[in-house]
């Protein structure tokens, strides 16, 4: 890893997400998608998804909501540590703070929001789609 990928990784380890809070709406999340499926790609998709459905479960804590809003609303934002229009890596910084989301909330997700994620996966890009998840 050269010392430019570590300050990335650092500086995404150490982002607050917390701020980006006001950023996120349903509508705006469905958006984002629409307009960037192919740049933010279908796993990056599926983990915002899985986001979204936990974050509407009764079962998630205020704290874990918190932060799955603070994340959903950091990927909706195009003003964050690596601007979205980059090509290649716009949407990398996204794609990890979607990820620590998840593991935060990793405890809560569990098969009916996976059924819940797929589904709106075949909705919004088809059946095929599918085939690029591992969950």
């Amino acid at each position: 890893m050269s010392t430019h990928d570590e300050i990335k990784a650092e500086e995404i380890e150490n982002l607050d997400i917390e701020k980006y809070r006001d950023k996120y709406s349903e509508e705006g999340l469905w958006e984002k998608i629409r307009k960037n499926i192919a740049k933010i790609g279908v796993k990056v998709i599926y983990q915002a998804l899985l986001l979204f459905y936990v974050a509407q479960s009764p079962n998630c804590p205020t704290k874990i909501k918190a932060g799955i809003i603070g994340a959903l609303g950091y990927l909706i934002s195009p003003l964050d540590l690596v601007p979205d229009f980059m090509p290649g890596i716009g949407f990398a910084d996204d794609a990890a703070a979607i990820a620590a989301a998840v593991a935060l909330a990793q405890v809560y997700i569990n098969d009916e929001i996976r059924a819940q994620a797929r589904a709106k996966i075949v909705d919004l890009l088809g059946e095929d789609a599918l085939e690029n998840l591992d969950d």
